[in-house]
């Protein structure tokens, strides 16, 4: 049951929400879309180095995954600690391989789908001087970026200033504070956080909640059984809470493949079969999901087209 106090929150989330559709953000809030989260979409150890394009060639908009190391005092993208040797920054494999595209939507200025493109980082550490460089690189490409402005009181949900590309961050308290709590009020915040308890209602920096799918159906992909009604209840419920909270909501990783479709994939996301991981891709649709995640990046996106 809400407190008074949560009531009114929602109450003043709803109020921004509105006066944002009445700007024409309306398609980008949560609930506006389902997008393709393009699950760790970098090489690896020196593999699989197209599937920034696989995950572009699907068509904007959509949102692409970036795991984040800092290695050589840079942001590089990698796995794992033990990839880091010959891993991409993420300034060059990022957001250089995206310049065309944003610039391209600079110069025609057509806003409807804006953002066209979600970064979101997932920090595999959180020492300063990596959070600090993202910040930087942010502000380096700041014309290009979804921002609001950071006010005195963090409870009270900005409208957003729509740009090209929006990123996200974690809900760990060190990204908080590096790309909220240090940014002078007045000055404009460049990245997006997770709540940090599932329950919370959006605020002016925490704008997502990001579930494994265990939260649909217990023990995960590995242990799923047969999609049934209730679970497709389970996921209605989930979906319509967070938006009700004026947050996105993404679920990671809806995959489903065999040791000969395998490109790289990780073993714990696995339903087991294409036709399993095709259900719950339905499923997500049908409820909402504004982030899937997933690897398999074009086969979800035919599936997301079809009736």
């Amino acid at each position: 049951m809400f407190t008074n106090r949560a009531l009114g929150r929602n109450v003043a989330v709803a109020i921004v929400l509105l006066a944002n559709q009445a700007l024409g953000q309306s398609t980008f809030l949560p609930g506006g879309r389902v997008l393709l989260d393009a699950h760790n979409s970098y090489p690896e150890s020196g593999r699989w180095s197209d599937r920034i394009d696989r995950a572009l060639s699907t068509g904007v908009p959509l949102a692409i995954e970036q795991d984040l190391y800092w290695r050589n005092n840079d942001i590089v993208v990698a796995h794992d600690s033990g990839a880091l040797d010959g891993a991409p920054t993420l300034e060059q494999y990022f957001f250089e391989r995206i310049r065309p595209i944003i610039e391209k939507a600079l110069r025609e200025n057509r806003r409807e789908q804006w953002p066209l493109i979600t970064l979101n980082l997932d920090f595999k550490s959180n020492e300063r001087p990596l959070l600090d460089a993202v910040w930087a690189l942010l502000g380096r490409y700041e014309p290009w970026l979804t921002t609001a402005t950071r006010t005195a009181t963090p409870s009270a949900v900005e409208q957003f200033s729509v740009g090209p590309l929006l990123v996200l961050s974690g809900s760990d308290a060190r990204q908080r504070e590096r790309f909220h709590d240090l940014v002078p009020a007045g000055q404009r915040l460049r990245a997006f956080g997770g709540v940090a308890v599932p329950t919370a209602t959006a605020d002016n920096y925490a704008r997502w909640v990001n579930y494994p799918w265990s939260v649909v159906e217990e023990g995960g992909q590995r242990k799923a059984g047969t999609w049934d009604n209730a679970d497709s209840v389970k996921l209605a419920s989930l979906v319509q809470r967070a938006h009700a909270q004026g947050l996105w909501i993404r679920f990671y990783t809806l995959d489903g493949f065999t040791s000969e479709t395998d490109r790289g994939y990780t073993a714990s996301y696995n339903f087991g079969s294409e036709s399993a991981a095709e259900l719950r891709w339905r499923a997500v649709i049908r409820a909402g999901v504004d982030f899937v995640a997933t690897d398999q990046y074009e086969r979800f996106t035919q599936v997301r087209s079809s009736p």
